[in-house]
């Protein structure tokens, strides 16, 4: 028989952490009370406070998790299509457009977070990270693809790369990605 419920035999700190991942993406961050990511992950509140001291080393938890999830996206993705350096450019708006199709997509989780966070949060300071390792992912194909100023030119793409999600945040469908490939190839060419 068994006695102690199912929800329970996770450990309470991966609950927390997936449960305030679902929300905080789905709901916002201000929308979301601590009150209710310890009743959806069956946590006490003072249990939650083991793990995370306030409620902004959560969110930095959450935008942290995010960010490894989708730099281990890319990379495995880039990894597998065994294209060359501006293809590889291009490639990351194709991932964006399929993932701007998802019935949960809900907007750029870093780009969310950031409008909600101070700048000497424990998310903001993720996201410094995140916005760099983008950066320096398309500085280092456009110097591998001979493009004549890399630097600038991974920071355009990092332009169309956001504002492609804010775009199909408030608009949703697949032409943002499309419409910044474009534009992403011609800065290629």
């Amino acid at each position: 028989m068994e006695t102690v419920p199912r929800s329970r035999r996770r450990p309470a700190l991966e609950r927390v952490v997936k449960t305030a991942d679902r929300l905080f993406y789905a709901n916002g961050i201000h929308a979301t009370g601590v009150d209710t990511i310890a009743d959806e992950a069956d946590v006490s509140k003072a249990s939650m406070y083991t793990y995370f001291r306030t409620k902004d080393d959560l969110v930095g938890a959450y935008v942290e998790g995010r960010s490894v999830a989708w730099r281990e996206h890319l990379t495995a993705e880039l990894e597998a299509a065994d294209l060359g350096p501006a293809a590889e450019v291009l490639l990351v708006f194709d991932l964006l457009g399929a993932w701007f199709t998802t019935d949960d997509f809900n907007g750029c989780p870093f780009i969310n977070a950031e409008a909600e966070s101070t700048r000497d949060s424990p998310a903001h300071l993720v996201n410094v990270e995140h916005r760099r390792w983008i950066r320096d992912l398309f500085a280092d194909r456009c110097a591998r693809a001979g493009v004549a100023d890399p630097i600038a030119t991974s920071i355009r793409l990092s332009m169309l790369y956001d504002g492609a999600m804010v775009g199909a945040h408030t608009d949703p469908g697949i032409a943002w990605a499309v419409e910044a490939r474009a534009a992403a190839a011609a800065l290629l060419h």
